[in-house]
């Protein structure tokens, strides 16, 4: 999967720690872009179709998941998920799956994030994930 250039420098820690994770690797998952506080996640769907002949739900919440994972920890507090809920809207239609994330809110201890998943321009799923501030922080480099 091609990377694009509107990765900020700041953010290059987060980037680098979503890249080496072993299950994104094995998704073919890769950052793709961090800007105005969005971070866009691409998958290939090849490989991820369920008996239906459809991109499988678990690869779409996937994809998901990773996008969060990666918006609630790139400023450098460590966070886990506490919770996810997922809506599914239509079927994909491409090869890729793009996983938009951004902030909803946050307090002290947890933050609220919203990931829009699309297959090309179709809006295929929501995502909310709610994380827990673990504490410590994690390095930004």
């Amino acid at each position: 999967m091609k990377k694009t250039a509107s990765i900020p420098k700041a953010y290059a820690g987060a980037v680098q720690r979503s890249d080496t994770c072993e299950f994104a690797q094995l998704l073919g998952m890769a950052v793709t872009a961090i800007e105005d506080g969005r971070v866009r996640v691409a998958m290939p769907t090849e490989g991820m179709r369920n008996a239906h002949g459809t991109t499988h739900g678990g690869a779409i919440f996937a994809v998901a998941d990773h996008a969060f994972g990666i918006a609630a920890n790139m400023e450098g507090i460590d966070q886990i998920a506490i919770s996810a809920n997922i809506r599914y809207f239509s079927v994909p239609a491409g090869e890729t799956l793009e996983a938009v994330a951004y902030m909803v809110s946050e307090t002290e201890k947890t933050s609220v994030y919203a990931v829009d998943v699309y297959s090309g321009d179709r809006l295929v799923a929501t995502f909310e994930g709610v994380g827990f501030k673990i504490g410590g922080t994690a390095k930004r480099e």
